[in-house]
């Protein structure tokens, strides 16, 4: 029997997009179900939603699990090669104990994100959302990241980044080292922590979502608070830093750039402020909108891994 659907899908905390095309990327069916981050419900769980995404495909396409020529799935918490390859095993053993086997593989989301979003073709994704990282492919095929590190010691530029310092504000004013800002009132009235043991308990007993105050500090800025104004000017400058190391990697003349997650797609001051500095800085980083969406990213990225 010939092998002639493609099989992409997108994963996240929420929810998992599944699209079917054909060989030659025609969109035959859409589909969506459960959460895909492994990391934190496990790969049995994900195992279960992928196939079930591809049984309600094959259903109502009316075609066999046999002519599904590749799947590939892009997902949160596939980052690391070793992450991605544990998803892929679990989930072939899963598939096999049901009696199928797949041509299967799995990479991050920031990955398909970037493939749909140049359909192939050379460009660079900068995401700043909760977390911050940025992928870049050359025209050779070869693929770069920047930054990535996570809320430890990295994710600059980010929600968590942007959220942290503003609270590191605010501690120094509950203990007379910096001058009041707006944000401790933000604090107070918002997430109701009036002092530093509240704080700390917050932080260290309930586990703070930094990220959380991260629109509070951007709000703040916008109200031309000078903490928060240092702090925005600061963070964007370290995606700044981001951009033109993907640069130097990506070797265009021009590098075509699309802005992914809430702090930067989206217009707030923070990144109206960022995109001023890549204009100013960057004349030769071209802003772009994505051709497609990331499940057609991993269909690009599922006929590729037929060659």
């Amino acid at each position: 029997m010939d092998k002639k659907y493609l099989i992409g899908m997108d994963g996240g905390g929420t929810k998992t997009k599944c699209v079917v095309t054909d060989l030659d990327f025609n969109k035959l069916f859409e589909c969506q179900g459960g959460p895909s981050n492994f990391l934190l419900i496990g790969t049995e769980k994900v195992s279960q939603t992928i196939f079930s995404l591809i049984e309600e495909s094959v259903n109502a396409l009316k075609i066999s699990f046999d002519e599904i020529a590749s799947i590939f799935i892009g997902t949160t918490g596939a980052g690391r090669v070793d992450d991605a390859l544990k998803l892929k095993n679990d989930f072939l053993l899963f598939a096999k104990s049901k009696g199928y086997e797949f041509n299967f593989n799995v990479d991050s989301d920031a990955r398909i994100a970037l493939e749909g979003a140049f359909s192939g073709k050379p460009g660079s994704l900068l995401i700043a959302g909760t977390g911050s990282i940025m992928f870049g492919k050359d025209r050779n095929g070869n693929v770069y990241r920047v930054g990535g590190f996570g809320k430890l010691f990295g994710d600059e530029g980010s929600g968590v980044s942007i959220g942290k310092k503003g609270l590191k504000a605010v501690s120094k004013f509950f203990d007379g080292r910096a001058e009041k800002t707006i944000l401790v009132d933000f604090l107070r009235n918002d997430f109701s922590i009036n002092d530093s043991t509240q704080l700390i308990n917050a932080v260290y007993k309930n586990n703070f979502d930094f990220a959380s105050f991260a629109p509070k500090v951007i709000e703040a800025a916008n109200l031309d608070d000078e903490t928060a104004l240092k702090i925005c000017d600061e963070e964007t400058d370290e995606l700044i830093l981001h951009v033109k190391a993907m640069y130097s990697f990506i070797n265009e003349p021009t590098m075509n750039l699309c802005l992914v997650g809430g702090l930067i797609a989206n217009e707030n001051f923070y990144s109206n402020l960022f995109r001023k500095k890549l204009n100013d800085k960057l004349p030769f980083v071209k802003l772009v909108q994505p051709e497609y969406p990331p499940e057609m990213g991993a269909i690009f990225l599922a006929k590729e891994k037929l060659k």
